[in-house]
């Protein structure tokens, strides 16, 4: 994906937000202007009705008045009159029935506010009432004084107002006294007023009475309207907060703004999904680059298809091995362009299966493809079904390996293998004429032994017949032994070349050792050697093959003998022994079966590391004569009795050699 292009969308995103945003501002704006010009016209309305409806009170009141003065009543009932009209109309404080000289004749206060010119004489308000009736006369109608502060108790006070009212029939006048804040209050007191506040002032804006308890502040909207009476002017002003509790009167502009609010909120959504829209598209756009640049670099060939069969993919690798574009494989359906024409129902009838359901197998299958420049190509197919994000399969994926370098090394590989078989023939063949001559020596040396011996005796004058017979006998007798054991020896070493299970029973220790008892005792005194056997008390017989361990114990016997060469130990030392011994061995831990161990021990100058670590290794040796198979196959033999053998530094010089064979129980 290029960054710079998803950069560029996210500011041409940005600034239509910003546009909208502005665009919505301004109809908040408009919208707001307009409730404000509404609820100002709606103000100015509840002004001129409240002015209307206290100049229709204020008539009523009057021709109350004038009813109470027709037909002239006596004094009695004018007062009763006068009570029940204050009784009824709160914001009369007083009636009075003047002469034309403006004297009292009567005069009846509220009875809720009985004391009212307690503290100042109504003398002193004349010149108001004076006015006021003056007017009045002028006018042939009732008239208005201008108000005045009237003091009360604790420092209060209250705007009053009177009205005069000419009586044509006497020339006398009837006073009423208005309380201003109670004229307003008992507006104010009415439903469909009861959420404003009332205030009436001066012309130069001093207030003279207020109703209600609204603060002015910039949340606050009034109207003014004049209140025009006979012979005075009132300012009337009414105030009302922009929004009530509990109530949005502003129901457009209202609306508007939680929209504008709602719109942000979404835009903001929208904005932080964009942006991760953004940064997703680019992170997918590296995924996919890299995924590009692996499948690329890929040797293994890699091809998808869909349910169809029909080829949807392929990378760089698969086209090399075949040799075709992707242009010439993309969309193309079975048969395949790279199957040879000879395969093709083969292949078909494959991918018939593979559709049907049949489980692909894990490890692959051979196959073979054609070049576009004829040549034949062996390829391991690997495939997997794909899988879309549903769960649903669209296709399967394959991956193709050129077997032809395999194919080349296998082949490389047969025929060294069949080198490497005739070389080891060969070297069997060595080996076994080696192992035989090695193995032959001892027996043949006993033979010729026991017979240079009888020729001795033969030449020997002075030897008695009886005896000399005895003794050829017995000599022959050992010889035919030897021979005898020398047959044994050439099978026992065959049936070891080819692994062979032998004929094992079992055998006392005490017969190995008196089978090989002749042959140690004759090697051991031409080297002034004294031998040493030792079995250990209740000492069970094992189980083995006798010809084969008779043939360790006397390997390891001649080792040990050459070990001591002549003057090495000393005879005066002590040390010119060799000892064999068996004995039970400790039962191994979490194994039942008891085994018996034998071992050789002699007095020689030891070994060295170096030689130590290369003891069992075959055709490696210390000796001019020897062929270094010796001790390799005394480990054989035993190993197959599933024993082991070892050795062991012994003190004061010397080494000891034992191995184990299992008991005969």
């Amino acid at each position: 994906m290029n960054l710079s292009l998803g950069a560029g969308r996210w500011w041409l995103w940005s600034a239509l937000c910003v546009l909208l945003l502005l665009l919505l501002g301004a109809l908040v704006f408009l919208a707001r202007a307009y409730e404000e010009s509404r609820l100002a016209r709606e103000l100015e309305q509840v002004a001129v009705d409240m002015v209307t409806e206290i100049r229709s009170d204020l008539s009523h009141n009057v021709q109350a008045l004038q009813r109470l003065q027709a037909p002239r009543p006596d004094d009695a009932a004018w007062q009763r009159g006068a009570t029940a009209l204050l009784l009824s109309n709160r914001e009369i404080l007083r009636i009075e029935w003047r002469s034309p000289e403006l004297k009292i004749r009567l005069a009846q206060a509220s009875p809720f506010l009985p004391f009212l010119f307690d503290h100042m004489p109504r003398s002193q308000v004349q010149p108001d009432v004076k006015q006021a009736c003056a007017n009045a006369l002028r006018f042939a109608g009732p008239a208005y004084s201008t108000s005045y502060f009237l003091p009360l108790q604790e420092g209060r006070g209250q705007e009053l107002l009177e009205m005069c009212l000419p009586l044509p029939d006497d020339g006398g006048f009837l006073v009423m006294t208005y309380g201003l804040t109670d004229l307003l209050g008992e507006l104010q007191a009415r439903e469909a007023y009861r959420s404003f506040s009332v205030a009436l002032t001066e012309s130069d804006g001093t207030r003279l009475a207020i109703a209600g308890h609204a603060a002015r502040d910039r949340n606050t909207v009034e109207a003014v309207h004049l209140l025009e009476l006979p012979g005075s002017a009132y300012t009337l002003r009414v105030d009302q907060a922009r929004e009530l509790k509990g109530l949005r009167p502003k129901a457009l502009s209202s609306t508007l703004t939680l929209l504008a609010m709602a719109l942000v909120g979404m835009l903001a959504l929208l904005s932080y999904d964009v942006r991760k829209r953004l940064q997703t598209e680019a992170r997918l756009g590296e995924a996919l680059a890299f995924r590009k640049a692996m499948e690329d670099s890929l040797l293994t060939g890699l091809r998808a298809r869909d349910m169809k069969g029909r080829i949807t993919y392929v990378n760089p690798a698969f086209c090399q091995l075949v040799g075709l574009p992707p242009e010439a494989l993309i969309g193309t359906s079975d048969p395949a362009p790279y199957w040879p024409s000879d395969r093709v129902e083969e292949y078909l009838q494959r991918q018939t299966s593979r559709q049907a359901g049949q489980p692909l197998p894990r490890q692959g299958f051979e196959s073979e493809y054609l070049r576009s420049d004829g040549t034949r190509l062996p390829v391991l197919i690997v495939e997997a079904p794909l899988i879309n994000g549903i769960g649903k399969q669209t296709g399967w994926m394959s991956a193709v390996l050129d077997l032809s370098a395999q194919r080349k090394i296998e082949e490389q590989s047969r025929t060294s293998q069949e080198r490497l078989a005739a070389t080891a023939r060969l070297a069997m063949a060595g080996e076994m004429a080696s192992l035989i001559s090695h193995e032959l020596n001892q027996p043949l040396a006993a033979i010729s032994s026991y017979a240079n011996g009888s020729l001795n005796l033969l030449q020997d004058p002075d030897q008695d017949s009886a005896d000399l017979r005895q003794e050829l006998e017995e000599a022959m007798r050992r010889i035919a032994t030897q021979a005898e054991r020398a047959g044994k020896v050439i099978k026992s070493v065959s049936d070891l070349v080819r692994r062979r299970e032998r004929e094992r029973s079992a055998v006392a220790p005490q017969l190995l050792f008196d089978g090989i008892a002749p042959l140690v005792q004759l090697q051991a005194r031409k080297v002034g050697i004294e031998v040493q056997w030792d079995i250990a008390p209740g000492c069970p017989p094992v189980w083995c093959d006798s010809t084969m361990v008779e043939q360790v114990l006397l390997n390891l016997v001649r080792n040990g003998l050459q070990a001591m060469p002549a003057g090495d130990p000393p005879p005066a030392s002590g040390l010119r022994t060799l000892q064999l011994r068996a004995a039970p061995a400790p039962t191994q831990a979490g194994s039942g079966r008891q085994w018996v161990s034998f071992s050789v021990t002699d007095h020689g100058s030891g070994l060295s590391d170096e030689v130590a670590q290369r003891l069992f290794t075959p055709f490696f040796t210390t000796k001019r004569e020897g062929m270094g198979l010796g001790l390799s196959l005394c480990r054989t033999v035993v190993e197959q009795h599933g024993g082991a053998l070892g050795y062991a530094r012994h003190s004061p010089r010397g080494t000891r050699f034992s191995f184990t064979l299992p008991a005969a129980l």
